[in-house]
């Protein structure tokens, strides 16, 4: 009942509207009954006497014979007739005003619902440590936000909506038929808890299968958006047909969870089906019998009380139904709930002091690991003087970047601590500490939208000029002058439309419209050509200027100028000093070094 009453909170806000569409749906269901019981006295003005009735009928004929009374004054029984029908097309139309009234309300809340879960869920997302995305394909996480929540929706709003207006249609069915034979009634009544019995067992099994259906569903759409965003890898090794076999036997996976789930989701209406049949001849039967009526019933009544009684095997087989939609729902709820339950490390985003920058970033004695792995970093001590430029190298797995991680906050030390100024870094707020920071990748990041909107991404008041003035300082401005529209041009998913050389000016003129007085440089030039790493390089000597920078690279002749650096093996610091320090020392540094200038360095460099 977790779940249930959970799914239900999100109700709440609509708590007004759902009210109303009860009440429309209530009146709806009222004029439902109205339109049956106003055959009675229409069959009588048709066919004469309405023969023998029962006395709960008999008082139903002289209820509706008062409330026609003021219509059917002083008319002969063809006129009467005629007057009815008029009364029950009336009567037809403003029931279906109020239940069209009722569905549009109905829809409004269940959009409303989606719209509200999805948001909270991607907002959620947005908050979680990056932990959590390194261990969670993507693909799972769209199919939740997605999927997921389009079917959480119809356990709070069309389920439970539909389960009250079918509850209302049934309550006023059954009072009209008491009213013309309560044994009848009592016998039709006592048939529904044989079908309900019957039914809860396919449910149990319904709910899992279903689980297991929405977790392949993620799972394909993992492997979609996998496979496309790599179709370049793909048809590079020629993996077309590998990768196609492959999702064949994932889709047919999945084809058999939905076929066994929907093994018992369609076997309960057929059962429900047969039930209502077998209700059905039961009443004919019984309403022949006096015996069982304690009266003989005329053809015309009994008509009345079957069509009743068929008017209510709808709204009784939609209930039946009910928990079969709330078991398909529940399941994917659950998984919905599985993410919005996960402690947000990021959700402080707002709380804590203000950060400034004017001394120094201390790194104290700082570990680092993921999980029970082994540590990344082992007590690492490092200072980053303002206006200083220290850079880390060291073979890959050293450390370096998990380092700059545990400086933008994306990871927390497992020991000791990082200072600002000598204030620990949980103490700000995350916002507020990285606004004092710029990162430049060697992966670039940019977001279908425009070129203006990539490099205003972390100003986005900033104005045309600003923006321009910036792209001209990255040596961008002359290639997006060149683009379809400029400026304003979209630049795809992931920015495809541009070579990797300009990406990496966007993501410089990027950081210096954003004007960061720390910046963090990550393998910024490795994967570019000569003439790009050129202006690149350009670009980053004007970014650097008055700047306090960590460098992480592999390339060591873009270090060779850092005020320090910093040379990391296995997690621990193993030398620090400038170019020339390190060179000196015979040591790793040395050694890398070697190996990357042995073609084009001469021994007299040494």
């Amino acid at each position: 009942m977790k779940t249930e009453r959970r799914l239900l909170g999100y109700l709440r806000p609509y708590r007004g509207l759902f009210l109303l569409g009860l009440l429309a749906t209530a009146v709806s269901s009222v004029l439902d009954g109205f339109t049956i019981v106003v055959l009675i006295p229409l069959f009588k003005h048709l066919f004469g006497t309405a023969g023998a009735l029962t006395t709960g009928a008999s008082r139903l004929e002289a209820f509706m014979d008062r409330l026609l009374a003021p219509v059917l004054a002083g008319t002969t029984s063809g006129e009467a007739a005629g007057r009815i029908v008029l009364v029950l097309m009336a009567g037809l139309l403003l029931k279906n005003t109020t239940g069209y009234a009722a569905s549009q309300i109905s829809v409004r809340i269940q959009e409303g619902l989606v719209r509200d879960l999805r948001t909270e869920v991607f907002d959620h997302l947005l908050a979680l440590d990056l932990d959590f995305f390194q261990r969670t394909r993507g693909g799972q996480l769209i199919a939740r936000l997605i999927t997921d929540v389009e079917l959480s929706k119809t356990a709070v709003s069309a389920a439970l909506a539909s389960f009250f207006q079918n509850l209302v249609v049934i309550v006023t069915t059954l009072v009209v038929l008491q009213q013309i034979s309560w044994r009848l009634t009592l016998l039709t009544v006592a048939m529904v808890p044989i079908l309900l019995l019957g039914i809860q067992a396919l449910l149990r099994r319904l709910r899992r299968y279903s689980r297991e259906r929405a977790e392949e569903m993620g799972e394909i759409t993992a492997t979609v958006a996998e496979r496309l965003g790599a179709i370049r890898l793909i048809r590079a090794y020629g993996g077309e047909t590998r990768e196609g076999r492959r999702f064949r036997e994932q889709a047919d996976r999945y084809r058999k969870r939905v076929i066994r789930a929907q093994r018992f989701s369609s076997l309960t209406s057929p059962v429900s089906e047969v039930f209502g049949g077998a209700v059905l001849i039961l009443l004919i039967w019984a309403g022949t019998q006096p015996a069982v009526t304690g009266v003989l019933v005329s053809p015309q009544v009994l008509i009345v009380f079957l069509v009743a009684a068929l008017k209510m095997m709808a709204p009784l087989k939609s209930i039946t139904q009910f928990p079969n939609v709330m078991a398909i729902a529940l399941a994917s709820a659950e998984r919905v709930f599985e993410v919005l339950d996960r402690p947000a490390l990021e959700a402080e985003l707002e709380t804590g002091r203000l950060a400034r920058f004017e001394r120094e970033v201390v790194f104290d004695e700082v570990s680092f690991h993921y999980g029970d792995e082994p540590e990344v970093l082992r007590k690492v001590s490092l200072t980053l003087p303002r206006g200083r430029v220290v850079a880390l190298v060291g073979p890959s797995g050293a450390g370096k970047t998990t380092l700059a991680d545990l400086l933008t906050r994306f990871q927390e030390p497992t020991q000791g601590r990082i200072l600002l100024d000598g204030v620990p870094l949980p103490e700000f707020s995350r916002r507020s500490l990285r606004d004092l920071l710029g990162v430049v990748g060697q992966e670039t990041l940019l977001l279908n939208d425009t070129v203006r909107a990539n490099i205003s991404y972390g100003r986005p008041g900033a104005g045309p000029q600003e923006v321009e003035q910036a792209a001209r300082a990255a040596n961008a401005h002359e290639f997006i002058r060149a683009l379809p529209q400029g400026y304003d041009t979209t630049l795809g998913e992931r920015g495809t439309r541009l070579s990797g050389g300009e990406r990496q000016r966007i993501a410089i003129a990027r950081a210096l419209l954003k004007d960061p007085p720390i910046l963090i440089l990550d393998e910024a030039t490795s994967a570019l050509d000569t003439e790009s790493e050129r202006l690149v390089q350009q670009a980053i000597d004007r970014l650097m200027r008055e700047r306090t920078v960590l460098v992480i690279a592999h390339r060591l002749a873009t270090v060779r100028h850092a005020d320090e650096i910093v040379v990391l093996e296995a997690g621990c610091i193993v030398e620090r000093g400038t170019h020339e320090q390190l060179l000196l020392l015979d040591g790793l540094y040395r050694r890398l070094h070697d190996l990357q200038f042995r073609a084009t360095v001469s021994s007299t460099e040494y």
